[in-house]
């Protein structure tokens, strides 16, 4: 997984392949074939593998807080090398690939909605956020602007950026009173 990722970040993804990953982990490539049956797999294995911080959330009765603190992480990790330019190389694959879409949806994007969702429902139960706001709905709108940026207009990711996001999402999600 190691020789993976170094070969994507020296040649790009599209120059990756398991002919060229055993030859610079020094084993055949039928060894590599019996545990990924596509370089797209090994990619998101060797990409998983890496021992980022968690994207995990606080809860200091502050959602909006929390969910500013957690999203600049995650933006700071897809801004810099090795995570963001792999990780757009992986969403890119996954276009093209069914068991790598599956994969990443099921080992990374949906684990981390469900957490952002799961915040969303803590504060929504605290009268933090409407009773009656779709919490499914909130994560879309809230990941949507972020995958646009990273993967389609390819500007930076910011905090400010972030802070508009949540700015916007949160004057639909607030209690009416």
């Amino acid at each position: 997984m190691q020789a993976t990722l170094a070969l994507a970040q020296e040649a790009g993804y599209a120059k990756l392949s398991i002919e060229a990953v055993a030859a610079r982990a020094g084993t055949g490539k039928h060894t590599i074939y019996r545990r990924w049956t596509s370089k797209g797999l090994l990619f998101l294995d060797s990409l998983l593998s890496l021992n980022e911080p968690a994207l995990d959330y606080p809860d200091t009765g502050d959602v909006r807080a929390d969910l500013r603190r957690q999203i600049h992480a995650a933006v700071d990790l897809l801004a810099n090398p090795p995570w963001g330019p792999l990780y757009q190389a992986l969403v890119g694959e996954a276009q093209h690939d069914p068991a790598v879409a599956a994969g990443l949806n099921e080992r990374f994007i949906r684990p981390q909605a469900d957490k952002t969702i799961a915040r969303l429902k803590a504060a929504q139960d605290r009268g933090e956020v409407s009773s009656d706001f779709d919490l499914d709905l909130a994560m879309a709108i809230l990941s949507g602007p972020l995958y646009f940026q990273l993967l389609i207009t390819q500007e930076p990711m910011t905090h400010d950026y972030v802070d508009r996001v949540l700015q916007a999402l949160f004057a639909g999600m607030s209690p009416r009173h």
